[in-house]
Order: structure tokens, then C-alpha cells, then sequence
């Protein structure tokens, strides 16, 4: 059984419950008794009223709450009922029979029955109406903890599926500047030096400043420079930017990644690659060109794949905050993703 009752705000607003009820009560008979008189005559019934309540809260209905089972329920409430009434009962006839004028106290019929009854029964059913209320929303927020680890396990596989993809191609990268003893290879250990800082460290996070994102996609481009000789059109516009903003971190580099696979070969000059990105208040807005020409099936395929990924994760990240575009035309690709930034 855990007692957590004790340690949180139900506690209190039990506690606040009993102390406004006898408060009251204490004001209200004061009126017409002397102080010690109304203290017995509410604190001794309200002491029982007490007993039977949190037995009731604590022991009999959190099992009708697992098991739903109506009859077991009744068989420990009813003798539980049964036997605080009678000492209730007795502790009454003792205490309260001195105080009072009359012989209420001293006999026990059907109308002080029902009346005692009555008050177990009203006060018991006040605080089982605190266990459901605090039970339901114990079980909501219980829902949204397994929907935001669910979220977060969605998104941690779609980023771990982006990050082998683009290792596996800078590797493969370097591994033809090595071969070709360029000059150029320090200088890719440096910039995968500084991805795979942020794949390891930043990309963790839940949001990060688009300043690192974009440094990121910079290292990215300039490796893909590297790896063309220059020879291609491939610019990364962000003047009109605030690179304070913060965003999903790898949110963006899939559709670079894509260009790159769909538009750019070295058996196509032509070949082009460009990404403007400004923003206005919390508004971000992506445009992204790239030239088209034909790959084989299994890189669409593999396109394809990234594309579908990066929507999954705008779903999960920005859902209905964000608006994708893309139009594939024949010769040109083209991209336009707007996001509102929380």
C-alpha cells in the first residue's frame, strides 16, 4: 500500500476539508453552548467520522477499484461500518450524555440509527469522491508520461536512422580524398570532427539554437564541396535569419541530404543546390532548389526514405505547426517548410 496521501496536495485538501467543517460547526454551536460543550459534541463524532473514512479511503475501496468486484466490496464495508457506528455509539452514550438535557444520549433507536448512519455515510462518500477524483488524474497524467516517452522514443529512432546514413557517406567521403592524397582531407577531419560533436552531444537535446543547426548543415556543405572539386552551385542563405530561435536539432539537414542524392552528380555540370532560410518572429520558413536528374531505383528509394522520415518527425515535433511543400518537377525540385518555433 503506498501512503502518498500524506505527501502531496490531497492531503491538504483533506486536512483544509475537516478544519472549515470544524471551524464552522465550532462557530455555529458556540452560539448557543459553552465552548468545551460544542468541542464534544463535534470533535468525538467527527473523530469517528474520521476512522471510518480513511479506512474506507485507504483499505476498502482502492481493491473495488482493481477488481470491480461490487459484493466483496460490501462484505468489508458493512462490518467495518458496523462496529466504528458502535463505538461511536458508546463513546456518545459515555461523553456527550453529561452535556445534554435530554435522554438522546442514553437510548439507541431507528431515528439516531439513520442519523449516525447518515453522517458515516455523507462524510465517507465525500472523501471516496477524492480517491476517484485523485486516482483519474494520477491515471491522465500517467497517459501523457507514456505518450511523451512514446514521443521521445519515436524521435530518438528517426534521429538514430539519419545519423549512420550521413556517417556512412562522410566516411565514404574521406575515404576518396585519402585514396586521392588531397590536401583537402585535414581539413574534412575537422569538419567531421565538428558533426560528430553535435550528432553526439547536441543532437540529444530538444531543441538547440538554429545557429548550431546551421552550422552544422555548413560543415555538411563544405564537405560536399570538398568531395565535388567545387565545381557545383550550392548555397546556404541564412542573412535573413535569427540563429537564436531554437529548433528540433536535425530537422533540416534531411532535405540538403536529399538534394545532394536527387540533384547533384558529376556527370551533370548543371547541377545545383540552394537553401534560403529567414524567419519573422517565431516563424520560420525553409525554401530549398535542387536540380533533377535520373539516379537508380535504389537510391529514389533511399530519397524517398529520408523524405518520409523528416515528415514523421515534423508530425511528432510540430504537430499542426508546421506546413511542408515540396514540388517535383521534372528538372527542379523544391522544398518550403514553415514551422512556428514554440
Amino acid at each position: 500500500m503506498r501512503f502518498t496521501f500524506l505527501s502531496n496536495r490531497i492531503f491538504w485538501l483533506n486536512f483544509s476539508f475537516w478544519l472549515l467543517f470544524f471551524s464552522y460547526k465550532f462557530y455555529d454551536f458556540t452560539v448557543f453552548m459553552a465552548p468545551e460543550v460544542a468541542f464534544a459534541r463535534i470533535g468525538l463524532p467527527m473523530f469517528f467520522h474520521i476512522i471510518l473514512s480513511y479506512t474506507h479511503y485507504f483499505f476498502i475501496l482502492p481493491p473495488l477499484l482493481r477488481t470491480k468486484k461490487l459484493f466483496q466490496y460490501l462484505g468489508r464495508l458493512i462490518p467495518v461500518i458496523a462496529v466504528v457506528m458502535f463505538f461511536q455509539v458508546l463513546a456518545e452514550n459515555q461523553v456527550l450524555s453529561q452535556y445534554s438535557q435530554s435522554d438522546y444520549y442514553e437510548h439507541f433507536g431507528w431515528v439516531r440509527f439513520v442519523s449516525t448512519l447518515w453522517d458515516q455515510m455523507s462524510f465517507m462518500i465525500f472523501t471516496g469522491m477524492i480517491k476517484f477524483a485523485a486516482d483519474w488524474f494520477e491515471l491522465e497524467n500517467k497517459k501523457k508520461e507514456l505518450e511523451n516517452q512514446k514521443l521521445n522514443a519515436e524521435l530518438n529512432y528517426l534521429k538514430a536512422q539519419i545519423n549512420p546514413h550521413f556517417l556512412f557517406n562522410t566516411l565514404h567521403n574521406l575515404n576518396y580524398l585519402a585514396l586521392a592524397k588531397k590536401d583537402e582531407a585535414s581539413e574534412v577531419i575537422v569538419k567531421l570532427s565538428n558533426i560528430m560533436r553535435y550528432m553526439i552531444y547536441d543532437a540529444k537535446k530538444k531543441r538547440v539554437a538554429l545557429s548550431k543547426e546551421i552550422a552544422y548543415m555548413r560543415d555538411y556543405l563544405d564537405l560536399e564541396k570538398i568531395r565535388l572539386n567545387n565545381q557545383f552551385s550550392i548555397v546556404l542563405d541564412a542573412s535573413r535569419l535569427d540563429d537564436q530561435l531554437e529548433i528540433e536539432p536535425l530537422i533540416l539537414i534531411p532535405f540538403l541530404e536529399n538534394a545532394f542524392k536527387h540533384g547533384v552528380s558529376d556527370k551533370h555540370p548543371e547541377s545545383r543546390v540552394s537553401m534560403e532560410l529567414s524567419s519573422e518572429g517565431r516563424q520560420l520558413t525553409m525554401k530549398l532548389s535542387n536540380s533533377v536528374f535520373e539516379k537508380s531505383q535504389s537510391n529514389k528509394d533511399a530519397s524517398g526514405f529520408g523524405l518520409e522520415n523528416v515528415k514523421q518527425r515534423l508530425e511528432l515535433s510540430y504537430p499542426q505547426h508546421h506546413r511542408l511543400v515540396i514540388d517535383s518537377g521534372s528538372d527542379e525540385f523544391k522544398v518550403e517548410l514553415n514551422i512556428t518555433l514554440s
